[in-house]
């Protein structure tokens, strides 16, 4: 089976430094699942398209009260912000 690549821009490198050790080590826990299949939500993955997003589609995968926010193209997922839930999603 095929792993995907992870890229972090660099918006989202400086939102995961800002995080708490224990935030981050649950966020790099994530990339794995990421790794393993970006579009498919299941245990300890929780991954939905966001809505009103365009072509590339842009996802979310939720931990805690984090989302890590990303789109997919050919076999790379793009990594763009990390953020809290109640941040909202209206910078798309």
């Amino acid at each position: 089976m095929k792993k995907w690549n992870i890229l972090i821009s660099e918006s989202a490198r400086k939102d995961f430094y800002n995080l708490d050790k224990s935030i981050q080590n649950r966020i790099k826990k994530s990339f794995l699942w990421l790794k393993e299949n970006p579009f498919a939500s299941r245990s300890g993955a929780d991954i939905k398209r966001i809505q009103g997003s365009r072509e590339p589609y842009f996802y979310r995968l939720r931990v805690g009260n984090h989302r890590i926010i990303y789109m997919v193209e050919e076999m790379e997922v793009k990594v763009t912000r990390i953020m809290l839930r109640k941040k909202g999603y209206e910078w798309l």
